[in-house]
């Protein structure tokens, strides 16, 4: 067993592992801390988030410097404030024996003159996010022409974030004989340029796979409507209650949405995005680390540069647009040798992204059902019965006994716990007896890549409305329905990009939603519906028919349908950006062959 005392470690450091508690070093450090003490040489390093990253550049970087030196012999660029101050502190617990040790963390939403006379003082080692160091540098305030060592931490995170141009920037003013040690999850192309830019024959360090999920993290996948997703969310956190989670949603609005929604409903929650202040961010932080915070509800950049190893739980409350985030997500989880749990929330028509996923990650999900409310209960009660037997007793109870012993006189012990307990279990009892079963049916068994019965005589259809038009694909699914009065099940596979969505209807309706969707407009802008072929192109519907606006014959979306009389009352969708307003909707309109009728509803 490879021990630290056999990397070449000195005497100051090995006595700092132990004071920390560190048994024995991870594949990361047995591989890069030997190498980078031996040689003086450029290194990429790819391994997961969680693996020991920090020690394996940190340990070598403090072992070689000069520590009677003033001089800035060592830079660490890092993607977030969080992280930057972690490495930060981190170095000083390694160094603690280092007489004379001088660790400087610079970034943003600090006073920039406080960071420059810490960096006026001696700092051997600079920790720093890119945009402050940029800063920094252009003023004058740190000079970085004689370091010796340079990390790139969490490079792929840094370049995803656009700190491309601040990175080689930063590095100009840098001497070109320098070590550059380059550390990341993945190798995207930005990472390889960065290499062969600034890197002499770079010795690489994998461990593991490239791209691939942490080994000791399982993938699970939950289908529901969309409209319960809140609802499984918190069924999945009450069917854990030693959760202490991440949860991620895809924008900040989304994110401060589910926060408050589950503070309210009496979960210790926060939320962590970037319209949050630097000191709001601490404090959420601060909250965090200390578990008065359980589940901390964050978009991806705000995560980033988060590192708690016991996070039990990921929650995927919806699945990231760049399907490679999920790895970054499901990394914050599983760390420091433990195991950990990556769950995701997904509707019908997100399954063919699970597959995606377990392409790029290389293993496989387990599909599992929607606890019921008797099984939550049921997890809660023994979780009790659990907290009961560990809790130590407190003496200062004693002289109340007597008092509590006359008031309870009258029960046995059966009676007594049964009391006891029902106190906890009627309060979720009471709220789960009577609530309906949330997951999918089928969805254990769904397989995307056999088409159900209902796809196999369908239409797919495109339409030039998408997710920048503030459509979520439930948005989306609410409009084509209010539009064609087709029932909810009567739209399916609604999948939205960018600019453009595909939805399918049966191919009974084919001519329905052809007739609909004539002369519509959404925000002034004419709807374009085509029929897609097989092979997910565009393809015109036959006749090279395209929906425009029609003068005096237009109805119109954004703001609501405008398209004469017959006023009635649109609805909300349940899902977040929200399909609003009044609907105005046009009885007499014309049909695909340019006769007037009435408007069948179906």
């Amino acid at each position: 067993m490879t021990t630290f005392q056999s990397l070449g470690l000195g005497e100051e450091f090995l006595q700092a592992i132990q004071d920390l508690g560190f048994e024995t070093p991870s594949e990361v450090q047995q591989k890069a801390i030997p190498f980078l003490l031996q040689n003086d040489a450029d290194i990429v390093s790819l391994a997961q988030t969680g693996t020991g990253k920090t020690a394996a550049f940190g340990f070598p970087m403090l072992q070689k410097i000069r520590i009677e030196s003033r001089e800035t012999q060592g830079l660490i660029l890092s993607p977030t404030r969080e992280l930057c101050l972690q490495i930060t502190q981190e170095l000083k617990l390694y160094g603690k024996y280092l007489k004379g040790l001088n660790v400087v963390a610079i970034y943003g939403g600090a006073s920039i003159t406080e960071q420059a006379r810490q960096i006026k003082k001696g700092a051997q080692i600079i920790v720093a996010t890119p945009g402050r160091m940029k800063d920094m540098i252009g003023r004058g305030m740190i000079d970085i022409s004689k370091i010796e060592y340079c990390v790139l931490d969490e490079a792929d995170e840094m370049l995803n974030m656009g700190f491309y141009e601040d990175i080689t920037e930063i590095l100009s003013f840098s001497p070109k004989d320098k070590n550059t040690w380059l550390f990341s999850a993945t190798m995207p192309k930005e990472v390889s340029t960065i290499a062969r830019q600034f890197m002499h024959q770079p010795h690489e360090i994998t461990v593991g796979t490239k791209n691939v999920g942490a080994s000791n993290v399982t993938h699970e996948y939950y289908m529901v409507a969309a409209k319960d997703r809140y609802q499984a969310l918190k069924r999945l956190a009450d069917a854990h209650p030693e959760i202490f989670s991440v949860i991620f949603c895809r924008t900040k609005r989304d994110t401060q949405k589910v926060a408050e929604m589950l503070i309210e409903d009496g979960y210790n929650a926060a939320a962590l995005h970037g319209d949050l202040s630097q000191n709001q961010r601490d404090l959420v932080m601060k909250s965090f680390r200390s578990r008065q915070i359980q589940m901390l509800v964050a978009t991806d950049v705000a995560a980033r540069g988060i590192d708690v190893d016991d996070i039990t739980h990921v929650i995927n409350y919806q699945l990231p647009d760049e399907i490679e985030t999920y790895t970054h997500r499901s990394g914050r989880t599983g760390r420091a040798g433990k195991t950990g749990v990556s769950m995701v929330i997904i509707s019908k028509s997100e399954v063919r992204k699970i597959k995606a996923i377990e392409k790029i990650i290389q293993k496989s999900f387990i599909a599992r059902d929607i606890p019921s409310g008797m099984e939550i209960c049921e997890k809660q009660l023994f979780h009790l019965a659990s907290n009961i037997a560990k809790t130590e007793v407190n003496h200062d109870i004693d002289p109340y006994l007597p008092a509590i012993g006359e008031v309870l006189a009258d029960f046995d012990k059966d009676e007594l716990i049964k009391k006891f307990f029902s106190v906890e279990f009627s309060r979720f009892f009471n709220y789960y007896k009577k609530t309906k079963d949330l997951s999918v049916p089928g969805g254990k068994d769904y397989d995307d890549s056999s088409p159900s019965e209902k796809s196999q005589d369908s239409v797919r259809f495109f339409i030039n409305l998408g997710r920048k038009d503030g459509l979520a694909w439930m948005d989306l699914k609410d409009l084509i329905r209010e539009v064609t009065s087709l029932g909810k099940d009567e739209v399916f596979h609604v999948d939205t990009m960018d600019t453009f969505s595909f939805f399918n209807v049966d191919s009974a309706h084919e001519s329905v939603v052809n007739e609909a969707f004539a002369g519509v407009l959404f925000n002034d802008r004419a709807i374009d519906i085509e029929r897609s072929d097989d092979r997910g192109k565009r393809g015109k519907f036959k006749g090279g028919k395209s929906f425009g606006k029609k003068p005096g014959r237009s109805k119109s979306f954004g703001g609501g349908f405008d398209s004469g009389s017959g006023e009635r009352r649109g609805r909300k969708s349940d899902s977040s950006g929200g399909f609003k307003g009044k609907s105005r909707r046009r009885e007499d309109r014309p049909d695909v062959a340019g006769t007037r009728g009435k408007r069948r509803r179906r």
